[in-house]
């Protein structure tokens, strides 16, 4: 019996272990594996298994790209400007066993190796030129530490400036220097609508006099157009009146009573002398005889 339980607990041992090297090796992960002390291999995204006692997982390692923002380093200019800038790279594990065996601390490495290309770069760089030529600086940085860390099994993607940190009186004079470029912008704007103000100011008084002109050369044009018309309506008339004259054939004896009618309303008082020709004259004394004798024959009342 005694013997039965040490084969039990002896196989529950052995189960044990067996299960225990049984490794599942996740996505976007490598395992690197050494046998006795030297690499034996690479374990990709899957299930291993692990030789006991003999073999072990060196390293894992991520394949995912990962960020590492580095603290701000002190970097002086070729003008003699100290300042602080800190540096942000994005890299990727692209060799798991160089990556395991290339570098004792590969992110130590990568950081010293940043710092020390940041500060020749920056070296060969004034301020106003290391102030807007970030996309120039991040490229060279990204080129230098690439080909730096491709025996370590790294790829670096892309380097990025974070901070630019310039002494505390060339802030000062940077703002200095903003707050005058405020200014003179506004200055500027205020200037440019002012004269925008006054040019539609005086296209509108343009517009205007232009539009009292055009009213007024319409109200002469429609007075001058209804005076033609009354004066053609006139004509019209006195046309209409010597052709339904002529068309009666009168005597003369009417024209001339006619034309002594014309006379008498053309002697209302307004004018101071008339000179009357003698046939109107004499027909004038013709209608006044003719007139006494009317009034002789009637009977007064």
């Amino acid at each position: 019996m005694s013997s039965f339980i040490w084969i039990l607990i002896l196989v529950l041992i052995v189960l044990i272990v067996l299960i225990s090297n049984i490794k599942i090796v996740p996505q976007a992960k490598a395992y690197t594996i050494e046998r006795l002390g030297s690499y034996q291999g690479t374990w990709q995204t899957g299930l291993h298994f692990k030789i006991p006692l003999i073999e072990r997982i060196a390293r894992k390692v991520t394949l995912k790209e990962q960020v590492v923002d580095f603290e701000p380093q002190p970097v002086i200019t070729k003008d003699n400007v100290t300042m602080q800038i800190d540096t942000v790279v994005y890299f990727q594990i692209t060799d798991p066993k160089l990556f395991t065996y290339g570098v004792e601390n590969p992110m130590a490495a990568i950081e010293n190796l940043t710092a020390t290309t940041l500060r020749n770069i920056i070296g060969d760089l004034e301020l106003d030129e290391t102030l807007t030529s970030r996309d120039v600086i991040n490229t060279k940085m990204r080129t230098i530490l690439d080909e730096a860390t491709d025996a370590w099994g790294i790829k670096v993607n892309r380097v990025e400036l974070k901070n630019i940190i310039p002494p505390k009186a060339i802030q000062e004079s940077m703002e200095k220097q903003m707050k005058a470029e405020r200014e003179r912008r506004e200055a500027i704007l205020v200037a440019e609508g002012q004269k925008q103000s006054a040019i539609l100011v005086a296209q509108g008084e343009k517009e205007s006099m232009v539009l009292r002109a055009d009213a007024k050369r319409e109200a002469q044009i429609k007075e001058a157009q209804g005076q033609a018309e009354a004066l053609m309506t006139v004509q019209k008339a006195l046309a209409d009146s010597l052709t339904l004259l002529n068309e009666a054939a009168p005597n003369d004896q009417v024209i001339r009573l006619k034309a002594l009618e014309a006379f008498q309303k053309a002697a209302d008082g307004k004018a101071t002398k008339i000179i009357i020709p003698s046939e109107i004259q004499s027909m004038a004394g013709i209608v006044t005889s003719m007139k006494e004798i009317w009034q002789a024959d009637t009977p007064k009342s």
